[in-house]
């Protein structure tokens, strides 16, 4: 087996006890508030005058086996997610799976799509501002940084969509005209989705910019100052030539590791974002079912996305052993 393999399957291995402890994690905190999704409901029922039956109260507890001790309920729900049955979702009345997978598609759509936005626009703008320090364009990468920054998503949805409203007569909100809303896919419905889909990607992966941005900034500041980059500017290489050659290959290293840390953090920042837009993704339904307390939902979500955020440390860690020569796999 060559290093590469076994690096690879190491990691791949040392995945499963992450993920086993963040199981347990994601089991331990939906269950610290008090009572469960039969006892939310019942006083959300009570508050608008009515009134659920205490045999009614103690066969649904027995359908969603919550007197079962909390070990046997943490190994039913882990046992059913890692055979594909997430179990049933008392808010909504439905099987989990497909709650998930309706919506997990446009979350990862979103997510990609926002995380190809912040490398397309951080990677030059971090280059130009290193190479031309205190220019400008420098000056201005970085108050658009600060502002990124500085500004929450949801208020820039927010402006989006007054904007759009105000002067173009546009609504920003959902991902499909209503005409397309529930009409079967087609190159029309296609089209449509890219004409909205332009906005939460622009807003959800502003932030993202401004930091990788500065930190491609930062690590390539340090790299031109080396001694190396002075020897090569005296022979003579051109200056286009000698930075990309040389110190953006060992500057990109740490942008590339922030991979499996920017892709959680799009998709938390998609959740918020959703809301204001009232996209069709995974971040209301995340939000609804916590506060239900409705167990199976919830948990199903939290423990996709850190499946997601443990997969993007694993690419940060192929993609730096693969760019850079000197990392080994050793």
């Amino acid at each position: 087996m060559s290093p590469g393999t076994k690096f690879v399957t190491r990691r791949i291995l040392g995945m499963i006890p992450t993920l086993a402890i963040i199981s347990v994690i994601v089991f331990v905190i939906i269950q610290l508030p008090p009572g469960d999704i039969v006892t939310s409901t019942l006083d959300q029922m009570q508050a608008s005058g009515l009134d659920m039956s205490d045999d009614r109260v103690q066969n649904l507890r027995a359908q969603y086996n919550l007197d079962d001790p909390l070990p046997v309920q943490y190994l039913r729900w882990i046992s059913g997610f890692l055979t594909g049955d997430m179990g049933y979702s008392f808010l909504f009345a439905r099987p989990v799976n497909e709650l998930v997978w309706e919506r997990l598609g446009y979350t990862l759509l979103i997510s990609v799509c926002a995380l190809i936005f912040t490398w397309a626009l951080a990677l030059p703008m971090g280059i130009y501002s290193a190479a031309r320090q205190y220019s400008a364009g420098d000056y201005t990468f970085t108050l658009i940084g600060l502002l990124g920054l500085a500004t929450p998503n949801f208020l820039i949805a927010l402006l989006l969509m007054y904007a759009g409203y105000e002067w173009f007569g546009l609504s920003f909100g959902g991902l499909f005209s209503p005409q397309y809303l529930d009409a079967p896919w087609s190159w029309a419905r296609v089209g449509d989705l890219l004409q909205h889909l332009w906005i939460p990607v622009v807003v959800v992966g502003t932030s993202g910019m401004a930091i990788t941005m500065r930190l491609m900034r930062a690590n390539l500041l340090d790299e031109l100052n080396k001694p190396y980059v002075t020897t090569a500017r005296a022979k003579g290489v051109p200056p286009l030539k000698l930075i990309l050659k040389y110190p953006v290959r060992i500057a990109i290293n740490p942008f590339i590791s922030t991979i499996g840390l920017l892709l959680p953090a799009l998709i938390s920042g998609e959740a918020i974002v959703a809301v204001v837009l009232n996209l069709p993704t995974t971040g209301p339904l995340l939000l609804r079912s916590l506060i239900s307390q409705d167990m199976y939902l919830a948990g199903s979500l939290i423990m996709l996305l850190s499946i997601l955020t443990v997969i993007g440390m694993l690419l940060s860690d192929l993609l730096l052993a693969w760019l850079d020569p000197r990392i080994r796999y050793e």
